[in-house]
């Protein structure tokens, strides 16, 4: 079937979480964060994960910036900064300008060219995604920006993935689903968008019900994984 759509994760998918912790790191200022970035930044986003599991699951919501801030708090306290507040302050502040990975744009600009209608589908929320997308200056090359909380639960709750058809009628395998984390990609497999997952760490396949279609590197061949070309 002919993809019309390609819908995108935001965080760790087109924005590199790590950025916020590696830019800090590097600023004045920074010595105390220098040795402690990867660490910090990789307990930062597993928490960030685990914790909308959890919230969706046990229906306690929240939206997607008080859990950044509350796994913060735990990777802060795990590397032994807890109490540094600027720090904190600097580190959240980043999180809202995160690089976009350095193929993002031709790649956007491409499926432009392709009349392929784009989108990202995140757990973000609303001003958190907005921030995001100023500053990476992609804003342009997207026809909407979904965000969870227009039904107040995270992924992979099929009614996060519902919110597509909302904006984008048609059939599901005509979306072209792309997202870095394993668990989304097999979730999105299993609601039945065509699914592609960038694996930029070459991490094993997960051991779910379902399987992404696609497994790439990195998001250079989105175009023409899209457009059949």
């Amino acid at each position: 079937m002919t993809i019309r759509i390609a819908v995108f994760d935001a965080y760790g998918t087109l924005f590199d979480v790590a950025a916020a912790a590696r830019r800090a790191a590097a600023e004045p200022g920074g010595a105390a964060l220098a040795e402690h970035w990867q660490s910090l930044a990789a307990i930062w986003r597993d928490k960030q994960v685990q914790y909308t599991w959890h919230r969706a699951i046990t229906g306690a919501h929240t939206d997607f910036w008080q859990v950044t801030c509350d796994s913060l708090d735990y990777a802060l306290e795990a590397t032994g900064l807890l109490g540094n507040a600027a720090l904190r302050d600097r580190l959240l502040a980043l999180y809202r300008e995160l690089d976009a990975y350095p193929e993002v744009p031709e790649m956007l600009a491409r499926l432009r060219e392709a009349g392929m209608q784009t989108a990202i589908l995140s757990n973000g929320a609303p001003g958190m995604l907005a921030d995001a997308v100023n500053s990476a200056g992609i804003g342009d090359s997207l026809d909407a920006v979904l965000s969870v909380e227009e039904v107040g639960v995270f992924k992979p709750d099929a009614r996060v993935y519902d919110l597509v058809g909302k904006h984008f009628p048609g059939d599901r395998a005509e979306v072209l689903f792309v997202s870095s984390n394993g668990w989304d990609a097999a979730g999105a497999s299993g609601y039945g968008f065509t699914t592609a997952w960038v694996n930029r760490m070459g991490l094993p396949m997960e051991r779910l019900p379902w399987t992404p279609q696609h497994v790439l590197a990195d998001l250079t061949p989105i175009p023409d994984l899209a457009t059949g070309t």
